[in-house]
């Protein structure tokens, strides 16, 4: 018996010595990151500007490899049962990490076990936005006019699931107002239908409104953060706006599979690090809509667990499980 505890604790030391060895070299090929939604969307742009630069931190090409379908899930199921090495990273966001394990009934992935958080890169606030000829001012105004007009009163948000999504209902949840959410299959079409006056209000990420936002041909009443959003500062927060405590924040961060190596998420943290402290990285973030923000693993895996918390308690109290 003592045998066999010797030989498994030489076994234990020299995968460790040669875990380390591998992590020491770290990285010798290509890397690929893993983007669970199609290119061209919000989550595919801030992994495009990782690839770049973090192929030039590491000195190895960083290929972003779109593995789009089912909101995000089945990227998400694909990337998980990679090998543990650091060659093939995610790059997350609320939605895919935090949001579809409680809301998708056959998420079949546990955002606390089956990764390995790296750091956060980016924040992007959801806005509540307007046509013009919306007459509120502020959030508060909002309220009272859905309290008014009940479930003739629509909103419009993205798909159903995604962060738009989950921040009208959560609006609804804290004021008890009874509007009518009106999804739609993409961000584009939210747009269209608000210019259009077809909605007077939606609930979204800024990138798509940005032009017209300065163009004015569309308002942002109030950002869902906790802070103003540095492309809008004449914005203000929805707790200055008349609905403190309502707050909706997308993050975006890099994961990497459960077991990888600890030396191996150091070097990765530390390059990410190093990347949006550039200029250029934080203009390139600015310019898609998001604010930049770095993080320990430690602190990345705390957000996924308190955002996680956060939605998933929201959809099992409006039961919005979907099957």
């Amino acid at each position: 018996m003592r045998s066999l505890f010797r030989a498994a604790a030489v076994a234990a030391v020299a995968i460790g010595v040669c875990g380390s060895a591998h992590a020491q070299d770290y990285p010798t090929r290509p890397i690929t990151l893993v983007v669970p939604y199609p290119p061209g969307g919000g989550v595919d742009a801030m992994a495009r500007v990782v690839a770049e630069k973090l192929s030039g931190v590491l000195g190895q090409q960083v290929v972003v490899d779109n593995r789009a379908g089912g909101s995000g899930l089945v990227g998400t199921r694909i990337f998980i049962k990679n090998a543990p090495d650091g060659y093939t990273l995610f790059l997350g966001h609320t939605g895919s990490i935090s949001i579809n394990p409680s809301l998708y009934a056959n998420a079949a992935f546990d955002p606390r076990k089956d990764f390995a958080p790296i750091g956060l890169i980016a924040s992007m606030p959801v806005a509540l936005l307007a046509n013009p000829a919306f007459p509120a001012k502020t959030i508060g105004d909002v309220v009272a006019i859905a309290k008014k007009e009940g479930a003739k009163f629509n909103i419009g948000t993205s798909a159903v699931g995604t962060g738009g999504y989950l921040s009208a209902e959560l609006f609804k949840s804290i004021t008890g107002v009874e509007a009518a959410i009106i999804p739609y299959k993409g961000t584009g079409q939210v747009m269209n239908d608000l210019l259009g006056n077809h909605v007077p209000i939606a609930f979204g990420v800024l990138p798509p409104a940005l032009g017209n936002l300065q163009a004015g041909t569309l308002r942002a009443i109030a950002v869902l953060s906790p802070q103003r959003f540095s492309l809008l500062p004449d914005v203000p927060t929805a707790n200055e706006s008349g609905l403190p405590g309502f707050e909706s924040v997308l993050h975006y961060g890099v994961l990497a599979p459960a077991g990888t190596p600890r030396p191996i998420i150091d070097r990765l943290n530390a390059a990410l690090r190093a990347l949006v402290d550039t200029e250029q990285v934080k203009q390139r973030i600015l310019a898609e809509g998001g604010d930049p923000m770095t993080s320990t693993p430690e602190e990345y895996a705390k957000d996924i667990d308190a955002e996680e918390t956060k939605w998933g308690t929201l959809v099992r109290k409006l039961n919005l499980k979907v099957e």
